[in-house]
């Protein structure tokens, strides 16, 4: 659904390590004049983030977004809740996915769509150590047979 083809602001690594992501969403979010300009700088974090459904309404708990250094007392706390803006649609069938034991909705991205910021969101389920362990072995596999490609062709 989300296709990103804007400037990538923020990157949510750690999500796709902990989750199998089953689908993406892409939603708006709602931000004030100098959190704005701070991420234009570059200044935001969502590492530790996580997206809960309250009365029809998405928020995002834990998105850091430093303060603007020239903002004084117009910026904002910058762990403070942010609301998303999806179509009510969207929004019931995640309430519906949710309600599934051990799915969750993570945010993956945050990025300027236009002049527009847009945070893509994942519904995801957990993984368990061992699919951890596979992921990992995995990776290693791939990396190992990409050198070995390298060395043949190369040298």
């Amino acid at each position: 659904m989300a296709k990103t083809n804007g400037k990538m602001i923020a990157n949510n690594k750690k999500a796709y390590h902990d989750y199998f992501i089953l689908d993406t969403y892409e939603a708006g979010i709602v931000l004030h004049g100098t959190e704005v300009k701070s991420l234009r700088m570059g200044k935001c974090s969502i590492k530790e983030s996580f997206i809960r459904i309250e009365n029809g309404e998405v928020f995002i708990y834990g998105m850091h977004i430093s303060p603007y250094e020239k903002g004084n007392i117009f910026n904002k706390d910058p762990l403070r809740v942010k609301k998303l803006m999806l179509h009510k649609a969207e929004i019931n069938k995640l309430i519906g996915k949710t309600k599934e034991k051990g799915m969750a909705i993570v945010p993956l991205k945050v990025y300027f769509k236009g002049s527009l910021v847009k945070v893509e969101l994942g519904l995801a389920k957990g993984k368990k150590l061992y699919d951890k362990r596979q992921d990992i072995a995995k990776k290693d596999q791939q990396r190992e047979a990409s050198r070995d490609f390298k060395i043949r062709n190369l040298g």
